[in-house]
């Protein structure tokens, strides 16, 4: 792939689905086929850092994934808690800065520390960002933005004029994702046609990408594939060019 003569995408999120299917179309337990979704972020993470993507996120786990079944929340979250440590020289060594965005007062002690440790560890690198949304909803992330401006607004009754002149720009600010570019594509594994409550806010004029892999057989073949199949999008912003 010619990436430079190609339009790169500054941010690729993935929406990772399929795992479980990976699985059991394999006769195994559902955890294996979390444990093989790992390799695929390995592999799209490398592929993002060759295109010379900045920044690449991934949705792990939503509010809504906490109804699941505890073994499964358990191995999921062991698996990020592992990930992290096995990762962190890897990050070191590829210039890659680590985030978690989520609601996180829902994760453990350990994991949060262990979060905390792998972000301020990784914070100067500046090859890629690599986001991982965990504990997140799309509804969630706006309505705690929401929260946040009416807090303001009653500590700073001064500025009410100003505050409630707000233009959507000035809104990002209150996001979990402040400061991180929207994402140019979103990418969905599996064949599956739906957002999910991902990104509601920065997503609405992202390029949007549905391919019938599952997660954990998408690799660098079909992260490049994807790639090339943006450079061809046209994207208008609802203008005519």
């Amino acid at each position: 792939m010619e990436t430079d003569t190609m339009k790169v995408p500054v941010h690729v999120s993935i929406i990772m689905d399929g795992n479980g299917r990976w699985a059991k179309e394999r006769g195994l337990e559902r955890t294996a086929g979390h444990a093989e979704g790992v390799e695929s972020v390995r592999a799209c993470t490398e592929a993002a850092v060759e295109c010379g993507v900045k920044y690449l996120s991934l949705y792990a786990f939503s509010e809504e994934n906490w109804g699941r079944p505890q073994s499964e929340i358990d191995t999921l979250m062991g698996l990020m808690f592992k990930s992290m440590i096995e990762e962190l020289s890897a990050f070191a060594d590829n210039g890659i800065r680590f985030m978690v965005l989520g609601n996180r007062s829902r994760l453990s002690g350990e994991l949060n520390a262990a979060i905390d440790d792998c972000m301020e560890k990784t914070m100067e690198n500046r090859t890629l960002t690599l986001i991982v949304f965990l504990s997140y909803s799309g509804k969630w992330d706006i309505l705690q933005a929401a929260k946040k401006f009416a807090a303001e607004m009653a500590r700073h009754p001064e500025r009410g004029e100003e505050l409630m002149a707000l233009e959507p720009s000035g809104f990002d600010r209150y996001l979990v994702t402040s400061g991180i570019p929207d994402p140019d594509l979103i990418i969905r594994t599996s064949g599956e046609m739906r957002l999910s409550n991902y990104l509601l806010w920065q997503g609405a004029y992202s390029e949007l990408l549905f391919s019938d892999v599952l997660w954990p057989d998408f690799r660098k073949r079909e992260f490049r594939a994807a790639m090339e199949t943006y450079a061809k999008r046209d994207r208008r912003y609802g203008k005519v060019k």
